[in-house]
């Protein structure tokens, strides 16, 4: 059947498309004699009221495109037989149609021909889409009169291939749930673009997407954006920290902003931090109305064991999925877990989250937990819940011994866990202090569960690693509350050496936050528990008193109380010395130099100072062999022996570095600006100064002082 209908004008008349339509549903093309159908060339949906962020994924859009016409029509001809296929995936109502209609319009200019949108979701019976009928609908949009459609797919698709050859267009298909869809649909321009708009990877898509676009929720600041877009309210001038908790409350998802917009402006008298209580709850009990019914399907597609882990998955500790956590989760090896994971990603009811791993959106973990209760998935929380926290809690001790050594430690050693490999950290220390790192949200996650659930040893047990990875990063406000959690763990056990050590490793995060009447009182409490301890001590037990007034020590000292510091460092070193505990002794000359330097006895404090860095050299302790030399540096340039000062200082930074220690290495970019400035070199000191305050406030720790002079 022929196409168009040629007719014949005399003349110099131009005779051009008139479009008549009442609506872009009724289109009717009237064409010219020599040039053919002229069509309407944009043919998008409204975009979003609001819209905001996703900068970087437009970039990346624009950028994939010049690349391909920078590489030459010859070269496209060899490489590229189809248009390039831009992938935007995630998971219902995280803004995806709203990007890729934004992207469309935003490729008009490079691509004049024509811009269509279309919905798969508005053409699917029974889970299938009427492939025939949606080429029917681009074939009439594309300037094909109604009439002169071919009736079968076979027809229309050969159709839609001679009337996309050579055009530059943008074709959007929303909703794709398969590659097969996708394909079916293909221009047959490589000078085109084609936008898939889908919830999973489309992985069976032939030759697979050029660019993948995997959007995840918004962020904290852009969401408060969005929704103060959405609803502008008075309200978020008197309460803006509320504002800022109803964003959170939406998890970074635009659907729900929208919903809390609604809330907003249905509610106009309630206070925002009411509203945030009903939305919270409102979210976590029914969902989003516009993406459950589509989060309930996508469960009710998934195969058994995917729907068994995706219910299972609300016990995970932290918002990061390990596959080996995962694993340890699940219970049924590690070739199930890894094909229950990947079935959740393919459905999008996971994220891709840091590092490569999924994570688990806030709402669908809500949702997660509704099927869990209407589908009687709870049983076997329980057992998952024990398994991943027996699990987490062995791979931090691993970690905690490779990083630092033997020490005093109260808990047992884990034994594997059957079926859930171990994370594989060779026996690299600076491996398993990144691990400490990376994972610190589930760690501490498994205290607070731990405990909820009657798991008092392992909440304690815990915060043993974690003291560790506190020494070297200062999360205050996590590490607070799991130390605080582990101190009443102890205490509810019973384990009154496991309590002494959980107070005296609490006093630290509170004094360091100058808290200094509560770390006083934990100390205290620490000393009297450490000496009422009786009958036969085994060694870390002997150790507990003498730490409890190396503590006690500390606490006088940061509050400047140094004189009345120093007693408790003696008799702590008298104790190590006793009980033959030669790191304990290395502690306590440490502590002690520090003390004398304070009272300005720099001579004795350098060569206090001086004997403690030997036995930190001599004990292979690399912690407190930068430490030690930290120390002795500042007490060196109070002395005005600047290069041999600076000379320690560069050791320790290097040793900070290698660890990771942000919290050692803003102490010593301090004292390296002080001995710059010493010098009369104010840039130098001014670059360390601004090091300092970029790692202080990557790391949540306390606000600059001010002071960088050694003590």
């Amino acid at each position: 059947m022929v196409e168009e209908t040629r007719n014949s004008v005399s003349g110099q008349a131009d005779v051009r498309t008139v479009v008549q339509a009442g609506s872009m549903g009724e289109v009717h093309f009237h064409e010219s004699a020599d040039t053919g159908p002229e069509i309407a060339a944009f043919q998008l949906p409204p975009g979003a009221g609001h819209f905001v962020n996703r900068d970087d994924e437009q970039a990346s859009v624009i950028r994939a495109v010049h690349e391909r016409r920078e590489a030459g029509a010859e070269a496209r001809r060899v490489t590229a037989e189809r248009p390039l296929v831009v992938a935007v995936r995630g998971l219902r109502g995280v803004g995806k149609t709203a990007l890729g209609v934004r992207l469309a319009r935003g490729l008009a200019e490079e691509f004049p021909d024509a811009l269509r949108f279309v919905d798969l979701d508005d053409h699917r019976r029974d889970g299938g889409v009427d492939t025939a009928e949606v080429l029917g609908e681009l074939l009439r949009s594309l300037g094909v009169r109604p009439d002169w459609v071919e009736p079968a797919y076979a027809g229309r698709r050969s159709q839609y291939w001679a009337r996309t050859q050579g055009r530059r267009l943008v074709l959007v298909v929303d909703n794709v749930r398969f590659g097969l869809e996708l394909d079916q649909l293909m221009p047959a321009s490589a000078d085109s673009v084609v936008i898939a708009i889908s919830q999973g990877r489309l992985d069976d898509l032939k030759g697979g997407a050029d660019l993948e676009i995997p959007l995840g929720p918004l962020g904290d600041e852009h969401a408060v954006q969005l929704l103060r877009g959405i609803a502008d309210d008075p309200r978020f001038s008197t309460e803006p920290a509320a504002a800022e908790a109803l964003a959170r409350a939406c998890g970074g998802l635009p659907a729900a902003l929208e919903v809390a917009g609604e809330w907003l402006r249905k509610h106009r008298r309630r206070r925002l931090l009411r509203l945030v209580a009903q939305l919270t709850d409102e979210l976590a009990e029914r969902g989003l109305p516009m993406v459950e019914a589509v989060w309930d399907a996508a469960y009710g597609d998934l195969g058994p064991d995917a729907a068994r882990l995706y219910r299972l998955l609300t016990v995970h500790p932290g918002p990061y999925l390990a596959p080996e956590a995962v694993t340890a989760l699940f219970g049924e090896g590690a070739d199930a877990a890894e094909d229950a994971l990947e079935e959740l990603e393919r459905a999008s009811l996971l994220l891709p989250g840091r590092g490569g791993r999924p994570a688990m959106h806030d709402l669908l973990r809500a949702h997660a937990v509704r099927c869990a209760r209407r589908d009687g998935g709870e049983a076997g929380a329980a057992e998952a819940r024990v398994r991943v926290v027996r699990w987490y809690l062995r791979q931090a001790q691993r970690a905690d011994e490779l990083a630092a050594g033997p020490r005093m430690k109260f808990a047992d050693a884990v034994p594997a866990i059957e079926g859930a490999p171990d994370v594989e950290f060779g026996s690299g220390k600076q491996h398993a202090l990144r691990w400490l790192e990376s994972e610190r949200l589930a760690l501490y996650g498994c205290v607070r569960a731990a405990y909820t659930y009657g798991m008092d040893t392992e909440a304690w047990a815990l915060c043993e690693p974690l003291w560790t990875h506190f020494l070297d990063h200062a999360h205050y406000g996590e590490v607070t509350e799991a130390f605080r959690t582990g101190r009443d763990a102890a205490q509810r056990a019973g384990n009154i050496a496991a309590l002494v050590r959980m107070r005296c490793q609490l006093a630290r995060p509170l004094w360091e936050q100058e808290r200094y009447e509560e770390a006083e009182t934990e100390v205290g409490l620490a000393v009297s528990g450490a000496r009422v301890l009786g009958g036969e001590l085994t060694d870390n037990e002997l150790k507990l008193w003498p730490s409890a007034l190396e503590f006690r020590g500390k606490v006088r000292s940061v509050r400047g109380d140094w004189a009345g510091a120093v007693p408790d460092f003696e008799e702590s070193r008298q104790i190590h010395t006793r009980i033959k505990n030669p790191y304990g002794v290395l502690l306590q000359t440490h502590l002690l130099g520090q003390a004398a330097a304070a009272l300005g006895e720099l001579d004795r404090a350098a060569t206090l100072l001086a004997q403690a860095h030997g036995m930190a050299r001599e004990q292979r302790r690399e912690r407190m062999t930068a430490r030690t030399g930290f120390e002795l540096g500042r007490v060196l340039q109070g002395l005005a022996r600047r290069e041999e000062a600076a000379e320690l200082y560069a050791a320790a930074l290097a040793g900070a570095r290698g660890r990771g220690s942000g919290r050692d290495e803003v102490r010593i970019l301090e004292a390296l600006a002080s001995l710059a400035a010493d010098c009369g070199d104010e840039g130098t000191a001014s670059e360390h100064r601004a090091s300092a305050r970029a790692i202080r406030e990557r790391e949540g720790g306390l606000p600059d002082t001010g002071t960088d002079s050694p003590s």
